[in-house]
């Protein structure tokens, strides 16, 4: 019962009591997966889906990258409710735009929202791993964005934010009397005049800090990212197979991304490889509880994972003569002890995983005429915004996520994740629904329910805060989390869906179990 009462309040609140029939269906309705399409499909690229309530055709509308498309601007259905545009469709974006259609509206105030994100799914990031260790299917924690918003009024557009166009800076009246809140332009050449904007753009990964990254280092962030570690992984294994060669896995960074990784890979490499977990700190999991941090160094210790702490990578290389042929390819890791008297290290490596820093991409944005930002940035580069998570300056732009900079009640920058991103999508929804009918904002307090990590197939690791000194781990931890995070999922329809595919998955591997546990009791009488 206690672990049910623990689980059940890392619910800040729900998404499926009041729907309204979608007034848009998007263009895009299979649901098949290709990896290869997606894996080589360019990051940049400017195309555009567009829902039938804006094509009018029907279907979508594609730009080529060598045309230079004209100016548009998207046509809201109704010229008198309030229009949002939401620019980011993870934690933060999605889950606000959800709670602005689980409100109660007057009427003629229940807004219009526009969900645009550069790509069709979107990905519940703290399952990634459960990719590698093959617990989980790709459309269970990255449903395309047509299918969760199916039965809303939400529209969605794919595309990518070139540069925002705000017209309600300091001393401007940001109540509705105002004529519009600006434009955002897109990369399709598309203009959206909104009357509010959500920033939840998310981040990248900044690769760019040690030589040789960029070129040799996979990160591990999005979905695409772990789709392309598998697909390393795997060529791997089929030349260890073949040649027996030991797998060699760097793991650059021993936060919890570093860690996860490092515990889900050396599984499923067994006795077939090694990996080093490599980290600037003399520990793991700095600022983790100290549960999750012992329990992550008793899985780490008992999997054999190689921990190289206080070193720096300095510089990686491709190893000489090394080519990439059937997953090869050796690189070289030059490390610098980061304490005197400590002899710097050389390892080698057949794949190195960079899971350290990352870049909000509000730096990405163009300033209209190159001049300076229009929002303002912090070092580094997210907006400014008061306790009510609106931009200072702006009255009509909410920021959250990796998008925002704000403090909590000691002064500290509060850590992009994704626990912070679902609870101030709360409030953002929250706040806009009072912007819009002349109530009062609510000051964001950020409630930290605890930490959570995976260790493996069957190992993981809560800490809720709520309970000083409770750690739960192993199969326990494991079930507890996945049951926080099928809780945690956007919608009813998907949860239900993947409730029912994991229950699923459960009975077939107890009796496959039970099977494999019989067959041994008659083996052996």
């Amino acid at each position: 019962m206690a672990l049910l009462s623990a689980v059940s309040s890392l619910l800040p609140f729900s998404y499926g009591a009041t729907r309204l029939s979608s007034k848009a269906s998007l263009a895009s309705t299979t649901s098949g997966f290709n990896l290869s399409s997606l894996r080589n499909s360019p990051r940049n690229s400017l195309r555009l889906y567009v829902s039938r309530a804006i094509a009018s055709n029907g279907g979508y509308a594609e730009v080529s990258e060598n045309e230079t498309p004209p100016p548009r601007t998207y046509t809201w259905p109704d010229n008198k409710r309030p229009r949002v545009c939401i620019l980011g469709g993870g934690f933060g974006g999605l889950y606000t735009a959800l709670r602005l259609e689980s409100l109660v509206w007057p009427d003629d105030k229940k807004p219009q929202v526009v969900l645009v994100d550069q790509s069709e799914r979107f990905v519940f990031k703290p399952m990634l791993y459960e990719l590698l260790s093959g617990e989980v299917d790709v459309w269970e924690i990255a449903p395309r964005f047509s299918d969760l918003l199916t039965n809303t009024g939400i529209q969605f557009l794919r595309d990518r934010v070139k540069t925002l166009l705000p017209c309600d800076g300091l001393g401007v009246n940001g109540s509705q009397s105002s004529v519009t809140g600006g434009t955002v332009l897109l990369e399709s050449g598309f203009n959206i005049e909104y009357d509010w904007l959500v920033l939840a753009l998310g981040a990248e990964p900044k690769l760019d800090l040690v030589p040789g990254a960029m070129e040799f280092a996979l990160p591990f962030y999005t979905l695409n990212d772990a789709i392309r570690v598998n697909e390393k992984l795997s060529k791997l294994e089929r030349r260890n197979f073949k040649n027996g060669s030991a797998i060699k896995v760097a793991v650059v960074g021993c936060g919890y991304g570093g860690v996860e990784l490092a515990a889900t890979i050396s599984e499923r490499l067994q006795d077939r490889g090694t990996v080093q977990a490599i980290n600037v700190s003399k520990s793991i999991l700095t600022s983790a509880p100290d549960g999750n941090r012992e329990a992550a160094m008793k899985v780490l210790t008992s999997r054999k994972v190689q921990l190289l702490l206080g070193y720096l990578v300095r510089c990686i290389k491709r190893a000489s003569g090394s080519e990439e042929e059937d997953g090869g390819g050796g690189y070289v890791l030059e490390l610098e002890p980061t304490e005197k008297g400590v002899e710097s290290q050389v390892i080698e490596a057949d794949m190195v995983l960079w899971t350290v820093g990352t870049k909000p991409l509000l730096t990405e944005l163009e300033q209209p005429s190159g001049g300076p930002s229009v929002l303002p940035l912090n070092v580094r580069g997210q907006a400014e915004t008061d306790e009510t998570l609106r931009v200072k300056g702006h009255p009509r732009i909410f920021a959250l996520g990796d998008s925002s900079s704000l403090r909590d009640s000691n002064g500290k920058l509060l850590p992009t994740t994704a626990q912070v991103a679902f609870q101030e999508a709360d409030f953002t929804g929250w706040n806009i629904w009072a912007a819009i009918n002349n109530r009062p904002l609510l000051p964001f307090r950020f409630q930290n329910l605890g930490e959570m990590m995976t260790l493996g197939r069957y190992d993981a690791a809560i800490s809720p805060s709520f309970i000083e000194g409770l750690t739960l781990d192993g199969p326990v931890g494991h079930a507890a989390r996945k049951l926080a995070y099928l809780i945690r999922l956007p919608t009813d329809e998907h949860r239900f869906k993947v409730g029912v595919s994991w229950f699923a998955k459960s009975a077939v591997e107890s009796v496959a179990l039970l099977q494999s546990n019989l067959a041994k009791v008659f083996s052996s009488s």
